[in-house]
């Protein structure tokens, strides 16, 4: 049976404009997002991740007219996140055209909230987002706010109670390679995906389609996700929307 790799590339959304951050930190501008994907579009991308990375820390509302235009224009699914916090919001969400909601502060504030949304919009709607720093002893630790605060928990025990409340995917990205294009967290991908039966996006720090592959074949991801790859481009890091073609994919598992 073949496998299908699923190859995402993540915008970063503050505005209206795409940035790019390093470790979550120091935000770049890269362009407009309506630009970056009529590209994809171009290159046949077929999944894409968008997050509003000031929605929630802000308390900014949701910027449906640019969602909508993103969506419009895509010719891909979308994930969408970043300050979902209410039922209302997602229903809006899915009928301008978005296919997932991913949800990282409310699962950590209000699990009924994940219950409810997985009861009224399926299982595979809801991606729950983990993101995970090292504290200075080198452990894994879920963060919360843009990997601002320190939450506490272990990243693998949050994931599987995520799963047993009805998340459908996971986004797992690791803070600490985030933008450094130094290649995924895989030992710690590893231990995640050995403990839940739900698919695992592995995102933060993609750097080559060999670090894709690593995550695929060793950590055993179900999908690839990556930011700087898609939007940097050379040594010098020029900005440039890129993303590989199918045969290349295809290879990497």
């Amino acid at each position: 049976m073949k496998i299908y790799n699923r190859v995402i590339p993540v915008l970063l959304l503050i505005g209206n404009g795409v940035y790019k951050t390093k470790n979550f930190e120091n935000p770049q501008y890269i362009g407009d997002p309506i630009n970056a994907v009529k590209i994809f579009n171009e290159k046949e991308v077929d999944e894409l991740i968008i997050i509003d990375i000031k929605a929630t820390i802000e308390s900014k509302k949701i910027n449906y007219d640019l969602i909508n235009d993103i969506a419009s224009e895509a010719f891909m699914p979308i994930c969408y996140g970043g300050g979902i916090n209410s039922i209302e919001q997602i229903t809006k969400l899915l009928k301008i055209g978005i296919e997932k909601v991913s949800i990282n502060n409310e699962a950590l504030d209000n699990i009924d909230f994940i219950n409810t949304a997985v009861k009224d919009f399926g299982s595979s709607t809801i991606v729950g987002s983990i993101d995970i720093r090292k504290n200075l002893f080198g452990k894994n630790l879920v963060y919360r706010n843009r990997g601002s605060k320190n939450t506490g928990l272990d990243p693998v025990e949050f994931a599987r109670y995520l799963e047993k409340n009805g998340v459908g995917e996971l986004l797992i990205t690791s803070i600490n390679q985030e933008g450094t294009l130094s290649g995924y967290d895989i030992n710690m991908l590893k231990k995640i995906i050995e403990q839940v039966k739900i698919p695992v996006i592995a995102n933060g720090g993609a750097g080559s389609l060999e670090d894709m592959r690593k995550a695929l074949v060793e950590a055993k991801a179900s999908a690839v996700a990556a930011g700087s790859l898609f939007v940097y481009y050379g040594k010098h890091s020029a900005v440039l929307i890129n993303y590989p073609d199918r045969l290349m994919i295809e290879k990497l598992v």
